[in-house]
């Protein structure tokens, strides 16, 4: 960070006066727990035995002879929950127990973090509220069945267009209530300092796991690691570990329908400063992306600074496109991908002949789809 609290120009903490004691506690607490020798010991232990890592990268042969390359995919899904949302949840529920909270309050959209940060509270013994927005509930109904039958709170969001952003709001204005006793669970890497760094540090196991897998098989790096995502946490939880592995493409592919890299501009957004898909007044702009996770209006600060830089390149994937792909892929490799990884496999299927035989890509499979195949269906029968 240039400064404290910022990835160059992006970051920041742009809140009510009433939140800088919480992030300022936060933030100094953060500090200690990363030196914090049975923190990190108890940490690691959850994500070995309860979450299940390592996960595996899996050579996908089928996939890599339609691609014409070697493709890897970092198999997130195999999770305990079903995605890379578990990783952040249990590293947060340890700060928050570290910090003498009592609740946990959090806002998800395809509801795999909801259901993460539930069980990851219930390990800890918290209480964990979840806010949802009513159009995501409607078309997640099995994760807000899931958070439910886990003891967790799902708290309807009708406010805006009803999906993540206004759940976000939601969750902020339900932590401002009861600061001494709660924690935010942030789930990606958005909203002010220090939630953004928060975040990318407890999801980069998953690059780091990568790493080592892929040059124990290979002997190599790959020529690209692919990742999609809204806010950026799956992503930069890989992308860390090859920032300064220069022969190494990092892509990352948001939504066509919700392109905030591709089609908007820098604003102040939910607490920091980043791109932002706004209209002439700063108002933020309706999404459309059927894919849950994706439909949020802004990325994360380091996001937008590593893609400033260059260090990160950028696409999309339309929501015809994600469909397509979601079909294919069960046929393909027997996996059913989350609608919101499916945009990064849409970019990989067109790279097809763009590679050597020996290269190398490697794909972020950061979830799996069982919530999105009633979605797949009902688009089926139109």
């Amino acid at each position: 960070m240039s400064k404290k609290g910022y990835y160059g120009e992006f970051g920041g903490q742009f809140v009510t006066e009433l939140l800088y004691p919480a992030l300022l506690e936060l933030e100094k607490e953060f500090a200690k727990i990363k030196r914090h020798e049975k923190f990190q010991k108890e940490f690691k232990r959850l994500l070995h035995e309860f979450a299940g890592r390592p996960t595996p990268l899996y050579f996908a042969k089928n996939t890599s002879e339609f691609i014409g390359c070697k493709v890897y995919f970092k198999r997130e899904d195999l999770l305990n929950g079903g995605s890379h949302k578990i990783n952040n949840a249990l590293g947060q529920v340890l700060l928050a127990k570290y910090l003498g909270k009592k609740f946990i309050v959090t806002e998800t959209a395809a509801g795999m973090h909801g259901v993460a940060a539930t069980m990851a509270a219930n390990v800890v013994g918290l209480k964990c509220k979840v806010f949802m927005g009513v159009k995501d509930i409607e078309r997640q109904k099995v994760n807000a069945e899931k958070i439910q039958l886990l003891g967790g709170e799902v708290v309807p969001v009708t406010r805006g267009s009803g999906v993540l952003k206004d759940a976000v709001s939601e969750a902020l204005v339900a932590w401002i209530r009861d600061l001494p006793n709660t924690h935010y669970l942030i789930g990606s890497a958005v909203g002010p300092c220090p939630f953004p760094e928060i975040v990318s540090y407890f999801q980069k196991v998953i690059g780091e796991e990568t790493k080592d897998q892929i040059l124990k098989v290979e002997y190599k790096l790959p020529q690209v690691i692919i990742a999609c995502g809204s806010g950026g946490s799956n992503a930069l939880g890989i992308f860390q570990a090859f920032l300064k592995d220069q022969e190494v493409e990092l892509l990352f592919v948001e939504g066509e329908e919700s392109a905030a890299l591709k089609y908007g501009s820098k604003g102040i957004f939910q607490g920091t400063k980043t791109y932002v898909l706004q209209d002439e007044f700063g108002m933020d702009r309706k999404t459309t992306s059927r894919a849950a996770g994706l439909n949020y209006p802004a990325r994360g600060p380091q996001l937008s600074n590593l893609v400033k830089l260059g260090q990160v390149k950028v696409s999309t994937a339309n929501n015809d496109e994600v469909l397509e792909v979601f079909k294919l892929m069960g046929k393909m490799e027997g996996l059913l991908p989350a609608l919101e990884t499916c945009h990064a496999i849409a970019e990989l299927f067109k790279r097809r002949g763009k590679y050597k035989k020996d290269d190398i890509v490697i794909l972020n499979f950061s979830g799996r789809g069982d919530k999105d195949i009633e979605t797949v269906i009902n688009l089926q029968e139109r």
